[in-house]
């Protein structure tokens, strides 16, 4: 069985969200359906987008978990992106969250070092 995850982030302000997760994300969006959404693959049936619903805006919580959080984090550093918070749970699993522009989190996490 194959499953596809679409993971949605309501946004007041299309071109400003945009341009904000191309800057996290590193790349371009995959498609663009209309012209209120916009959609990123993060891995092989894994997706974010963006969609203008203002009265939804700022309220959206995702956490990716990856192998080489490091790595991400340095990329999304150079783009010029800092996380608002910074973790470390007590059994070393790292986790960093970054908030875009209308405040919805998009968190990045890993193993322990």
């Amino acid at each position: 069985m194959t499953v596809d995850l679409f993971a949605g982030i309501p946004v007041s302000d299309y071109a400003t969200a945009a341009q904000w997760y191309e800057q996290l994300l590193g790349t371009p969006p995959a498609f663009v359906p209309n012209d209120v959404e916009a959609v990123w693959e993060l891995a092989e049936h894994r997706y974010v987008f963006i969609e203008v619903k203002p009265e939804h805006a700022g309220h959206a919580m995702h956490t990716v978990f990856v192998d080489d959080l490091d790595e991400i984090v340095a990329g999304i550093t150079a783009r010029g992106i800092e996380p608002a918070l910074r973790e470390t749970y007590s059994n070393g699993v790292r986790k960093l969250t970054y908030r875009d522009p209308d405040g919805n989190e998009i968190g990045y996490g890993g193993a322990p070092q």
